[in-house]
This record gives C-alpha cells, structure tokens and sequence, in this order.
C-alpha cells in the first residue's frame, strides 16, 4: 500500500506532538512538518507554496495562537487574527491542492457562557461567549464554519473536534501562562523540593472541570478523521458536523489538586484562599455523539497526571543539563 502523506499543522504542540507519535506508529503513514523558521502558516503565500510543493493527502490543523486569560485579555487582535489566518490559509490551500480530508481542532470555548451542562454540539452560536476569550472563540467558530463552506459547496469531507481541558506531555509549565494541571504540578513539585509547610490554592476547590489526557485526544482525532462517511454523516448535520471530545467526567478543583499533590508527593498543607474568584461553577461537554460512533477515552486522572509529572521531571532534568 501506498503511505498516506499526512500533515501536521501544529506538530510542536501538544496535540500535534502526540498526533505524530501515535501516526508514526504506522508504516503506512509519511508525516509531514515544518517549524515556524521554514513556514508562517499565518502567511498566505507561505502556505500556497509549501502546499503546491508536498504531495499531502490528508492534514491535521493543531496549529493555534494560545494563552491563558491574561494572554487573551491583553492581545485579544493577535488571537483572532493570527487563529484566523492560520486556519483559513490552511484550508483553503487545502481546497486548492485538492486535499480531501482534513481535520480541524477546535475548542470548548466555542460554547455560550452560560451554556446548559453537559454542553452538547446543538448549543454552538446560542447565546453569548465568555468575554475573557471572546476573540479566540470566534476564530475557532469561524474554523468549524470554514470546514462545513467547503463541504457545502465543494464536496469535501472537513471534519471538526471540539477538546475540552487537554493536559499531558508537552504541556506548557510557563509560570504565568500555564493552564491549572501543569500550574499545579510545577507549584506542587516546587513546595516539595523546598520543603514548603502548605501551597496556596485559590478560591473554594468547589467548581468542575473536566479533563482529558493528550494521547486520548489524538487517538479521538485519528479516530473522527477515519471514520466511514456515511457513519459520520448519519450522526452529524451539514451545518452542524463539530464532534465534542472529552472523557464525560469532571472533578471538582479541591479533587483535582489534592490528586495532583498526591501525584507529586507533596506531604505539606492546602490552604485555600476563598478570597480568590472561583470561575465557572461547572464546565463539561457532552460526549454522547462521539461514544454513539465508537470511542471512548481510556486514560483516568491519576494516570494521566502520573504520566504528566514523569515527563515534567525528565524535561526539568534535561533544562538543568
């Protein structure tokens, strides 16, 4: 058989970075990548060229301009418009070179503010987003409408995923843009080495979140991209063909940090600062669409952050070496 040429937009990434170990399990497949010094995928003759110059069969967009809230409140111009370009230069040079099958990663931010919970795939463009991220929202609505236009008019089988919370190897541990998983591993591991008698922790621990480990989102991706169309047809609408993917449990944060302590073996205190704003009391997307098709996740919590903490300790190792 004749390897498939897939490209992997984003292959730095978390996402990206896992699509490329579980895709090059297979012989069958010839990855494809390139680093932001041999291609600006928000630059649109860049990518023109780089397409009309590779033979690719399928891509995988997990290229995305991201940050925390402060990142997102402070460039809410270069969120929406490099997301923007990304995506569109992307797709359609895509469309251009004739590429069929394409997969688009998405984010639950798409998803109203105050959206019912579990929140389901009909909920998109129902109400108001969460002002905080509003721009990067937006631009990811704006990828699954982009994928459906050309399915629409082109025939082409663009397909979208929706992740919820990701964290696992090659996480981001920036000290002020890291997300709550590799914040807590970094400050946890931190108050372990230096003896620390209790870690602050904000807010109540009240509020879910749900959580999903970073092989599991990229094996859910290869799964979507390969299912048979007319499965996928079958469960999905023209206009409405995005596809949650999460792992249908959430946790509270206290469950989540004192799994996180454990974890990292930290023996000190938690100490609360109910001082501190809480968020969004809930947030968990309703997984029922991808479960009907076939797939489940199949790494738990603790086994993630155990995973999660083995590769922080190999990469701190490295970064002292």
């Amino acid at each position: 058989m004749t390897p498939k040429n897939i490209f992997i937009a984003g292959h730095n990434g978390m996402v990206g970075s896992s699509l490329v170990r579980l895709l090059k399990n297979d012989i069958k497949n010839n990855i494809i990548m390139a680093d932001k010094s041999e291609l600006d995928l928000v630059n649109q003759a860049e990518v023109d060229n780089f397409f009309k110059q590779n033979a690719i069969d399928e891509v995988y967009l997990a290229a995305a301009k991201v940050g925390g809230i402060q990142a997102n409140d402070q460039y809410p111009a270069e969120f929406i418009y490099q997301n923007l370009m990304i995506e569109a230069n992307i797709i359609q040079a895509s469309h251009q070179n004739n590429i069929q099958k394409l997969l688009f990663l998405g984010s639950s931010c798409i998803y109203p503010k105050l959206a019912d919970q579990p929140m389901r795939e009909e909920l998109l463009l129902t109400s108001t987003l969460e002002k905080t991220n509003e721009p990067y929202a937006i631009a990811k609505i704006a990828g699954i409408k982009l994928c459906e236009s050309y399915n629409r008019q082109y025939g082409r089988d663009y397909r979208s995923v929706m992740p919820t919370n990701l964290y696992g190897i090659n996480d981001n541990f920036h000290p002020v843009n890291s997300h709550v998983i590799p914040a807590l591993i970094s400050r946890f591991h931190e108050a372990k080495i230096n003896n620390l008698p209790e870690v602050i922790a904000w807010g109540t621990g009240k509020p879910m979140r749900e959580f999903l480990y970073v092989d599991d989102m990229a094996e859910a991706s290869i799964f979507v991209m390969n299912l048979d169309s007319s499965k996928y047809e079958l469960k999905t609408k023209p206009m409405m063909s995005h596809i949650n993917v999460g792992s249908g449990i959430d946790y509270s944060i206290k469950d989540l940090t004192e799994t996180v302590a454990k974890v990292v073996g930290y023996k000190g205190k938690i100490k609360w600062d109910v001082n501190k704003p809480d968020g969004t009391k809930r947030k968990l997307m309703d997984t029922s669409l991808i479960n009907s098709l076939g797939w489940k996740a199949k790494i738990d919590l603790h086994e993630g952050l155990t995973k999660t903490y083995k590769w922080y300790l190999n990469s701190q190792e490295i970064i002292r070496k």
